[in-house]
């Protein structure tokens, strides 16, 4: 008998009025002939000019001077090369000039899909059996490049959802820093990912170790590199080795946004070259350490265009981010999801190394994971195309509980459901036979047609809360009574494939 699944009627559509501002740089060449047609622009002319921005533009965005001003200076090497003094420019010049070199990008006008659910570290002024929550999605809008945007809300005892107004006055993070590299870490990170992947450089490891001091920032690599370069061969095998490098090294860096934004107006938007093409699909998960303590996860993938590289995220409050990315021969294919505590003293993570079945894997450190093992296999019809897990898994008292997905004919994607051993995941307890959750008529019809996806869900007052896209379009979600659904599993018994 299929467990009953109760859909809700809230949708999370997206959004075209939401936006953001983006430097906009069309090469060097252009800019100089644009900066010079700003120049020669009469005074009152600029001024003018500059005035009419501003009252189209202050009432969408914080401080849009402020933004102006700091693509102003992203322009400064250019104005040095057009040997402008560019210290002596009145103040609206240098205004008009950031304005005419910053765009609005409308972060939601194509899809909001993929969402997660987790707690809201505040839980504070809430009455019996109410939980604060932030919901997290997959954000998509011109050229399908993809961030990560937040809900908030209050989810009640009834499974009903009251979403806070999300607010149109976005923010991308107010400071960014880069990592600070030490030598010896880093070249030691190299060798590792040379025994991952079974190919070695020692000629570019040299000159690398050679060029590099005790310790160095992002930018600072980049510029050894290009001496590094210059000393290799032009062999593909150096090309490629350098590149790695550059991605090793400009994956790592913190994010901290203003204290005067909410949640639901920070945007996560691609900034390192690993991902200037997309951060896809988080998943979130409320991670408990060895004494208690919080710390947010999620698990992403970045695209740079050609390639993917799974990363981390971490945050104890929503507001100050650290990232960097996934190290060992595991860390190369999408959907890992890490678990929310400890298992037998090491991290473990569900993952996917070869697109159809699904792995865990265990490690000391967060951050590296080098070994996995095959747990799941695609047994039933609906999901022999492949199957991955929707998420961190959910711990019950009768086991793990990890929401799957399943890809079956005519590549519809539907939701399962199974239950791991709470001390050995690496047994199936029991497995659905049917699909938890298919998309129905109206779910059916979308970007990618035939889809409901979700990359996390919540245990709440006995039911299990479940976020989930409508083929890559929009978002909803639906409750399942947890007993029911454990209950269920234990009566299905694990895959005879498992």
């Amino acid at each position: 008998m299929p467990v009953s699944v109760i859909r809700k009627e809230k949708i999370f559509e997206p959004d075209s009025s939401r936006v953001i501002t983006r430097f906009l740089f069309a090469g060097e060449e252009r800019a100089k002939r644009l900066i010079m047609a700003v120049m020669e622009l009469p005074d009152s002319q600029q001024r003018e000019i500059l005035g009419q921005v501003l009252r189209k533009f202050s009432k969408r965005h914080r401080s849009i001077q402020r933004i102006f001003a700091n693509h102003f200076k992203r322009l400064l090497p250019i104005l040095e090369l057009m040997e402008i003094d560019y210290g002596r420019l009145p103040d609206h010049s240098k205004q008009l000039i950031g304005a005419y070199f910053t765009m609005e990008y409308s972060i939601e006008a194509a899809a909001f899909f993929n969402p997660s659910i987790i707690e809201h570290p505040d839980q504070t002024s809430l009455a019996r059996g109410q939980k604060r929550i932030i919901i997290s999605f997959r954000a998509t809008g011109e050229g399908h490049i993809s961030s990560i945007v937040f809900r908030q809300g209050v989810l009640e005892n009834n499974m009903d959802i009251d979403v806070e107004p999300p607010g149109k006055m976005l923010e991308v993070p107010e400071h960014v820093k880069n990592h600070t590299y030490h030598k010896k870490a880093f070249l030691r990170k190299l060798r590792e990912m040379w025994s991952d992947s079974g190919y070695r450089n020692d000629e570019a490891y040299e000159i690398i170790s050679d060029q590099l001091h005790d310790t160095f920032t992002y930018e600072e690599l980049k510029q050894a590199l290009k001496e590094v370069q210059v000393k290799l061969e032009p062999r593909q095998e150096n090309l490629a080795f350098l590149q790695e490098v550059r991605w090793l090294a400009s994956s790592h860096y913190e994010m901290t946004f203003s204290a005067d934004t909410s949640v639901c107006e920070r945007v996560i938007f691609p900034i390192a070259d690993t991902e200037k093409n997309g951060i896809e699909d988080a998943r979130f998960v409320r991670f408990i350490g060895d004494k208690g303590a919080v710390t947010y996860y999620a698990t992403y993938t970045a695209y740079d265009g050609i390639s993917i590289l799974p990363k981390l995220l971490m945050t104890k409050d929503f507001r100050h981010f650290k990232v960097m990315p996934l190290h060992g021969y595991i860390a190369q294919n999408k959907g890992m999801a890490l678990f929310p505590r400890k298992i037998n003293g090491k991290y473990a993570m569900l993952c996917r190394i070869d697109g159809v079945n699904n792995y865990i894997a265990y490690s000391d450190s967060v951050n590296v994971w080098r070994e996995a093992k095959l747990i799941q296999t695609p047994s039933q019809p609906w999901e022999l195309v492949q199957m991955g897990n929707c998420g961190s898994p959910l711990e019950t008292k009768a086991g793990w509980l990890v929401l799957t997905h399943g890809v079956g004919p005519m590549r519809e994607y539907v939701l399962g459901a199974s239950l791991l051993d709470l001390e050995n995941p690496e047994r199936e307890i029991g497995r659905l036979r049917q699909p938890l959750l298919a998309p129905n008529r109206k779910e059916r019809e979308g970007y990618v047609p035939n889809v409901v996806y979700s990359c996390g869900a919540y245990i709440h007052e006995g039911q299990v809360v479940i976020p989930y896209a409508m083929s890559d379009y929009a978002s909803t979600y639906a409750a399942v009574d947890l007993n029911e659904l454990l209950d269920a599993l234990l009566k299905s018994g694990p895959s005879s494939m498992s």
